[in-house]
């Protein structure tokens, strides 16, 4: 079954009003293929959210970089499911490897923001990943079922969710994993899901792979069967971006 690839650019605690302006005219002045091919969620700073809605191009997405796990009240700092949908943002990314361990965001901690977000009609990029320690110790997949199944247990409507895999260990390193190491955690994955939840959200979940994702390696991992695409970080601030969209037409 056909996966429309999906390509998100996640710009973390970046950017001025300045430069939020000439990296928004870049995506609005690049060949890309049509929204048909590739779906493309650019992720600003919750300050920029309106701005860059209001000029980017029609066929980019917005996304948050992240939401509270229940509805809004008293709970300073914190950005609700109910806001983003009233400011006309369809996505959010939830889980990033930088809050699971900087924040300390338990798997649990986790599910209750997608569950939730989910709920009120929001589409959600789902982040997990291992640490270095955790891969060398032979217990990758085990972290990456236990993430999951937090999620799972939270989450009915799959149709909503796209899963990055994210190595901790590759993002901002500028390591990367190997393309059979990709495949073969995100053909564990999408096994994953046969065997615990249905194999028709398995068919069709799309798995996207994030950890150091550049130019210059983009069209090798998108060949990949079971990799759907991309959650880009730093390279999503640069002009190589637009090369990174355009290996969608390599799947």
């Amino acid at each position: 079954m056909s996966r429309k690839f999906f390509v998100g650019g996640n710009w973390k605690c970046n950017g001025t009003t300045e430069n939020v302006k000439k990296i928004v005219t870049v995506l609005n002045e690049a060949d890309v293929p049509s929204d048909e091919v590739v779906e493309m969620v650019i992720s600003p700073p919750f300050v920029f959210l309106s701005l860059v809605k209001g000029l980017l191009r029609s066929d980019f997405q917005i996304a948050a970089q992240n939401c509270w796990a229940r509805k809004g009240g008293a709970f300073t700092g914190e950005i609700s499911a109910e806001m983003l949908i009233n400011l006309g943002v369809p996505w959010v990314i939830v889980g990033h490897s930088e809050r699971r361990t900087l924040l300390k965001e338990s798997n649990e901690f986790v599910a209750d923001k997608v569950g939730y977000a989910i709920s009120e009609g929001l589409k959600v990029i789902v982040c997990i990943g291992e640490t270095l320690e955790q891969r060398e110790s032979g217990a990758t997949m085990d972290v990456l079922f236990a993430q999951i199944k937090a999620v799972a247990d939270k989450v009915s409507k799959w149709s909503n969710v796209v899963l990055a895999y994210e190595p901790v260990w590759a993002i901002g390193t500028g390591k990367v994993a190997t393309p059979a190491q990709a495949q073969q955690v995100h053909k564990e994955l999408r096994d994953w899901f046969v065997k615990n939840v249905d194999v028709n959200v398995a068919r069709t979940i799309r798995i996207i792979y994030g950890g150091s994702v550049t130019d210059t390696n983009c069209n090798e991992l998108a060949r990949l069967r079971d990799v759907d695409g991309f959650l880009v970080g730093g390279a999503s601030l640069k002009p190589d971006f637009v090369k990174i969209i355009n290996s969608a037409s390599v799947k």
